[in-house]
């Protein structure tokens, strides 16, 4: 079961930072998620399949990640569209799209190579061998990490920040705000869109319904994490996200563990994030991030 708990974590961390991006730092209620994570499984369940090597169909993923945010920032700064109705729109559109890309509502990786079984994999140190997953996942979840470390230490991510907190700097340094958001949306779902795929090759198979209740979980892993650790100022947001999500992942664990019904897991799920909320007090702007 940890096996478990630290492998669907550490996958649903790379979602949760995108949700860092959207809710903490952008403070953008982005729908877009639920449908931009199964477009990540999708697009890299079909490549996967015509034979493409499955750590390339990860880049793909990215791609449509980011292209998917950038239809959300274009609706919502160049249409006028609320933020909300934004994603909205975008995520409901992306259900056709996610559809008409894996031709079917379900796509089995059962034969052939995966990111998670190849001769690569195959030649791993007999020692090292039933962690083989768990080491990819990490080396792949902590370089999306530290890219994103990076990221909000340059001159781009401190505008992307202060677009947040501060819009009236942003347009002070003769920057256009609307341009900044469009930014952050498409690093955002480019990071969910690699959480759909990667999971979708440790699972080996697309589900067209497997990112509803994506948003949920990221953002509760976001609370999670930047509650838990809202006094150790050493660490960064991100390092709070990603363990805010193995946290999550091992609540839910529990109460299957406990005997609850695996068909009440949305269900386990909702009351899990309303918990989280009334217990944190959530106040997005409140929080202080930490690069």
């Amino acid at each position: 079961m940890l096996m478990s708990i630290l492998e669907q974590g550490l996958i649903y961390g790379i979602l949760a930072l995108g949700l860092l991006i959207t809710y903490r730092i952008l403070d953008f209620p982005d729908l877009t998620v639920d449908s931009s994570f199964p477009l990540g499984a999708a697009v890299s369940a079909v490549l996967t399949v015509r034979g493409m090597p499955p750590v390339l169909t990860l880049f793909f993923a990215i791609l449509a990640g980011t292209a998917a945010g950038l239809v959300t920032g274009l609706i919502h700064v160049k249409c006028h569209v609320r933020d909300l109705l934004s994603g909205i729109i975008t995520m409901t559109g992306l259900y056709s799209i996610n559809l008409n890309i894996a031709g079917k509502a379900n796509v089995p990786l059962f034969s052939g190579d995966t990111l998670f079984r190849n001769a690569f994999v195959k030649s791993f140190p007999a020692p090292i061998a039933p962690y083989s997953t768990l080491l990819i996942i990490i080396i792949i979840t902590l370089a999306a990490k530290l890219l994103m470390d990076w990221f909000l230490s340059t001159k781009a991510g401190f505008l992307l920040r202060a677009a947040g907190d501060n819009p009236a700097l942003v347009t002070s340094l003769a920057k256009d705000q609307g341009k900044v958001k469009i930014l952050g949306l498409m690093i955002a779902n480019a990071l969910v869109a690699l959480s759909g795929a990667v999971m979708c090759q440790q699972q080996r198979y697309f589900d067209i319904s497997m990112g509803t209740g994506a948003m949920v979980i990221g953002l509760a892993s976001v609370i999670i994490g930047t509650n838990l650790f809202r006094r150790a100022h050493f660490m960064k947001s991100t390092t709070m996200a990603v363990i805010g999500s193995i946290f999550y992942k091992a609540c839910v664990a529990v109460a299957l563990q406990l005997g609850l019904d695996a068909s009440f897991m949305k269900l386990i799920t909702a009351v899990l994030f309303l918990i989280i909320l009334v217990t944190s007090q959530f106040r997005p702007k409140k929080v202080r991030l930490h690069v």
